[in-house]
Parts: structure tokens; sequence; C-alpha cells
């Protein structure tokens, strides 16, 4: 078994009320994330690759564009801009089969999140 994982960054800003972090989470403020990709599977036997990865970077190039520069509490497929709620990368790729996490990380925080995504 083999995983293969591709990573992108953006930045985004969000607001994000009701945590215990105060007045500086509730204000508008931004993140540089990083966001992995992770794919599950065995090599086909005709192309040699898990997954063509011109495909997944198609795919994680709309996500990007999404995402990079905007403000995270405008996307209302969304929901709360939270770390968990990045999930949405999850959704926006699970179309390519064989997912076996998306990871957002805010570096500059020491964060990260991860979604696995359905387990069979």
């Amino acid at each position: 078994m083999w995983e293969l994982t591709k990573s992108f960054r953006f930045e985004a800003a969000h607001a994000l009320g009701g945590t215990t972090l105060g007045e500086a989470s509730q204000e508008i403020h931004g993140h540089s994330f990083r966001a992995e990709v992770t794919i599950r599977g065995t090599p086909d036997p005709e192309t040699g690759m898990v997954i063509d990865l011109g495909l997944l970077s198609r795919s994680m190039a709309e996500v990007e564009k999404m995402l990079d520069h905007k403000l995270l509490n405008r996307i209302e497929a969304l929901g709360l801009p939270t770390l968990e709620n990045l999930r949405f990368i999850f959704d926006r790729i699970q179309h390519l089969g064989r997912i076996a996490r998306v990871s957002v990380h805010r570096d500059s925080c020491n964060e990260s999140c991860t979604y696995f995504g359905p387990q069979d």
C-alpha cells in the first residue's frame, strides 16, 4: 500500500467569535495555511502511479483558488471558518477517490487538523 501526499499553501482571513481566545479571535485576522491531501492505494500496473498527479494538481488548484486571499467567513459552503471545517477541501476533491486524509496546518500558530473521511 502506498500513500502519496501533495500540498498547497494559501493565505486567508477569518473572524471567529465565541472562543476563549477573546478579541484577537473575534477581529478579522489572517493566517498562512498549508493543506496536504493524501491518496492511498497501489500503483496502477500500466501507469505505475497511485494517481495521475495532473488530475490531483488540477483539483487542488481549483480549491486553492476558492480559498487563497479570501475572507473565509464569506464562503457559505465552509460554515464557521475553523480548522475542522476546512474539511471543505476534502469535500471538493473526494471525486478523485482513494483520499486517505486531508490535513490543514497553521504553522505560525503550531496548529493543524486532519480529516480522515468516511472509514470503510
